[in-house]
Parts: structure tokens; C-alpha cells; sequence
């Protein structure tokens, strides 16, 4: 791996070499090393912390036991919530911004290399947020409501009885017995009161309650929250 466009700004190229070795056996497919930055002290600086930037994650490296270790704290973008620099006397300190957990700083920083490392990482960070806010509209798919068809069912006119010949006689009809007992009707139990429906929302109250889930974590403007749910209720 060619290693001239890290040492463009300083940077020490044994440890820049050394590095560069250890990162490209953890960098994965289509990633690459976009930048470094390295510890500079005021003292002599054998072996220097130092902060690398590839196209999809952040390396934070601290050398360890006379350059025969080395820590590392490695963050993909969806994990960083900023980045801060403060230019002191002697460099800059260059402070990471996790989601979760602490906060990690390097200081001693030359000032150049610190400017161009905020300066990546901003960007990183505001396209990785462009990516996610794309992604949670891409779920949201907005379509026309259906009317339900209900289906009329004609009823059938029963035909008219035909009358009965004024002459038919009518059968003789048998006189039940008179039985002096008294029977107690059966009792009925109650119906059972059919359950009240439960409401389900239907489709365009869940797109509704996705969109403002949206727009309270400040993943779109103002402006997009209100076209989109003008939009959904119109379809009301």
C-alpha cells in the first residue's frame, strides 16, 4: 500500500509504515484508508497515538509495550454522534463522540492534521446521516387507499300463497286434553354480550405515527413532516 498521500502533513513515515500495516488486515471489502493523523509532542515522540480515517469506520491507535502492542477503538459512522477539536499551544486536542459510552480524545495533534481530520469526519458523518434519513423515507410509501366494494345481495319475494277453494273444507282439528298440572317454562340463560371490535389502525394512521416518530428524532425538516402528512390526509 502506497503510503505518500499519509505523510503529506508531517507525519512520521516509520510509524505511518507501521500502521498503515496493521490497518490494511482489518479494513473489509471496498474500504480504504482515506487519512492519518499522529501525536506529536512537544518532547521527542517514539511512539505516538494516532487517528485513522477509512471510508466506512474511524481508528483510534495507541501504541503499547515499546510498539509490540497496540489498543484500538474502532467506530463505524452510525456510531459517532460528533467530532470536536480545541487548538491549544503546543497542537490540537481532537475529541470523538460516541452514541453511546465515553467520550475519546488524542491531543497533540499538529493543528493542520486536526483541521483535516474534522474536516473528513463532518462529512463522513453528514453523508452517513443523508443515508439514513434516504433509508427511513424509503419505507414510507405512500399509496392510494382502495374503497372497499360491497356487495348488495337482492332479496327474493317469496311468491303469494295461492287461496283456498271456498268449498275446501278444512280437516276436523283434535281437541287436546285439558291436564289439570302446571308446567314451569325452561329457563334461558342470557345471551352473552358479543365483544366490543377492537380498532386497528388502519394504513394511513400507521404512516402517520411513522412520520412523526421521523420528525421528533430530527431525521427530516419541518417542511418534509408537514408536506408528508398533508399529503397522507388528503387521502383521507
Amino acid at each position: 500500500m502506497i503510503i505518500d498521500k499519509y505523510i503529506q502533513d508531517g507525519q512520521d513515515v516509520k510509524v505511518v509504515e507501521k500502521l498503515v500495516d496493521k490497518l490494511k488486515d482489518m479494513l473489509t471489502a471496498g474500504e480504504q484508508i482515506d487519512y492519518i493523523a499522529l501525536q506529536k509532542k512537544p518532547a521527542v515522540t517514539i511512539l505516538p497515538d494516532s487517528i485513522a480515517v477509512s471510508s466506512k469506520r474511524i481508528f483510534l491507535c495507541e501504541f503499547t509495550k515499546l510498539g509490540l502492542a497496540t489498543n484500538f477503538e474502532i467506530f463505524s459512522w452510525k456510531d459517532i454522534k460528533d467530532i470536536a477539536f480545541k487548538e491549544e499551544i503546543f497542537g490540537s486536542k481532537v475529541t470523538v463522540i460516541p452514541f453511546t459510552g465515553e467520550n475519546l480524545s488524542i491531543d497533540y495533534i499538529p493543528k493542520i492534521q486536526a483541521r483535516k481530520l474534522y474536516q473528513l469526519i463532518k462529512g463522513a458523518l453528514e453523508n452517513s446521516k443523508k443515508e439514513e434519513i434516504q433509508s427511513e423515507k424509503e419505507k414510507i410509501v405512500i399509496s392510494t387507499p382502495v374503497a372497499p366494494v360491497i356487495e348488495v345481495k337482492k332479496e327474493e319475494t317469496p311468491a303469494p300463497a295461492e287461496p283456498k277453494s271456498f268449498y275446501e273444507e278444512a280437516p276436523a282439528e283434535p281437541v287436546a286434553p285439558v291436564v289439570n298440572s302446571y308446567v314451569a317454562p325452561a329457563y334461558t340463560p342470557p345471551a352473552p354480550e358479543p365483544p366490543a371490535p377492537v380498532e386497528e389502525d388502519d394504513e394511513i394512521t400507521q404512516k402517520l405515527k411513522k412520520l412523526k416518530s421521523l420528525f421528533d428524532k430530527q431525521l427530516i425538516t419541518q417542511a418534509e413532516y408537514e408536506n408528508k402528512k398533508n399529503e397522507l390526509l388528503s387521502q383521507l
